[in-house]
């Protein structure tokens, strides 16, 4: 049996962003997730880290907004893992894009959609690094209160528009 070494990643996360991190199987993912969050939103500022684990096995990225690839590209290198991607974006919610990163046909998993503080588990052998699970945000601190509904319907209707 593989000896397994862990590792946990710290994820770069600004405030101002939201991150995606999946797993892929194809060369061509940055460029069909280039498309479906190009496509997603009029004002969204995104790049696209996309870690190939065949043949060349570089760093392939995409984006229309030049910090935000820097940034996606600096979190796929720290993450390492094969066929893993890192959407790094401003101006838009998951919510907006999650459902056409997961309808790409090269895209096999979802591990988190977040703009929390995210750490990424990392499992490693002589063949290479694969992403075990991920850690978003922190643990819950109690159960919400009927003014903590309230608040929270509140939030909703003003960042996203959501009416009840």
């Amino acid at each position: 049996m593989a000896d397994i070494k862990w590792q946990v990643v710290q994820a770069e996360v600004p405030e101002d962003c939201n991150v995606i991190v999946g797993q892929s199987h194809f060369i061509k993912t940055a460029e069909d997730l280039y498309e479906a969050l190009v496509t997603s939103s009029p004002s969204i500022e995104f790049g696209v880290g996309f870690c190939e684990a065949s043949g060349d096995c570089k760093i392939r990225y995409e984006g229309n907004n030049q910090e935000m690839v820097d940034l996606a590209v600096k979190n796929a290198q720290k993450i390492a893992a094969g066929h893993t991607f890192f959407v790094a974006m401003r101006k838009v919610y998951p919510i907006n894009v999650l459902d056409r990163v997961k309808n790409c046909q090269e895209v096999c998993r979802v591990f988190a959609a977040t703009a929390n503080p995210l750490q990424i588990l990392i499992a490693e052998t002589e063949q290479g690094r694969g992403i075990a699970g991920v850690i978003d945000g922190f643990p819950p601190k109690g159960v919400e209160t009927a003014d903590d509904i309230e608040a929270r319907r509140a939030l909703l209707s003003k960042i996203i528009g959501y009416k009840r």
